[in-house]
């Protein structure tokens, strides 16, 4: 209970220091909304170029409720831990943190957690609202709202070990930039988050259902945005999810103790 403590004051540190930078929080709602205007118009034109109302099993009105939220859910999501630690470790902030009573991945996450917490309730939350309110039964309310907030927790720990693993690279690269833009790039296109899954070509589609990409954004989405999803559905789908958390949390723990022998303090 008391490490707990300790991690929910971190939580509300992370919360309030997000509040404080109100004018960010507009300008990302902002730019969410210029690139969303962009989206509607691209995917707009390849419907009518495509002559029918149903595309690879989704309409229109669908694959933009599914942009929309995913677009929305990055927000949430994307805590750019990548770019904290990377500084952190050029600094050398970084052996301050290791001196702090707190495992360090454990202390990265609970320091950002705030933000997601604030960018969960402030910008998805009324975005799933006036969607499901100007869409008028396109995200169905019931089980699936369950399915969604496990499968999001799921995503939550995928996407931080992604980012803590390409941020303990830097150890060794002692840069960052390059790395994080290709794996925002490659997160971005096979988790669903840029196009939806349903468009991949076949081939391409095989390969990308045995990454954990697909269980950041496109897993969530697809069961929020199912009605009554079977169980099967839901077991297969979770469960993958489920078998990446264990997988990929492992990995990024053994990665970190093999690569921190490798930290060194720049500049005196």
């Amino acid at each position: 209970m008391d490490k707990l403590k300790k991690y929910f004051a971190l939580t509300r540190l992370g919360v309030l220091e997000t509040l404080q930078w109100r004018l960010a929080l507009f300008v990302m709602v902002l730019g969410n909304l210029l690139y969303l205007t962009l989206i509607y118009f691209l995917w707009k034109a390849i419907f009518a170029s495509a002559g029918t109302d149903v595309v690879n099993g989704m309409t229109f009105e669908m694959t933009m409720v599914y942009l929309v939220l995913a677009t929305s859910l990055y927000g949430v999501v994307e805590l750019y831990l990548v770019w904290e630690i990377g500084r952190n470790i050029q600094s050398g902030k970084i052996v301050l943190d290791l001196l702090r009573p707190f495992k360090y991945k454990q202390f990265v996450f609970w320091e950002n957690s705030g933000g997601l917490v604030v960018n969960f309730f402030v910008t998805f939350i009324p975005t799933l609202i006036i969607v499901g309110f100007m869409t008028k039964g396109t995200i169905p309310v019931g089980i699936n709202l369950l399915y969604f907030l496990i499968a999001f927790i799921f995503s939550i720990i995928i996407n931080y070990n992604i980012d803590f693993i390409v941020g303990t690279i830097c150890l060794y690269t002692e840069s960052i930039w390059g790395i994080n833009i290709m794996k925002q790039m490659i997160v971005s296109l096979l988790s669903g988050a840029m196009i939806p899954l349903a468009f991949f070509p076949e081939k391409v589609s095989a390969v990308v259902k045995y990454l954990p990409f697909r269980a950041i954004y496109d897993t969530p989405l697809t069961l929020l945005m199912t009605r009554d999803p079977d169980w099967q559905t839901v077991v297969s789908k979770l469960g993958f999810s489920l078998l990446w958390v264990i997988a990929i949390s492992l990995f990024s723990s053994f990665f970190w103790r093999v690569s921190i022998k490798q930290v060194t303090v720049n500049g005196g």
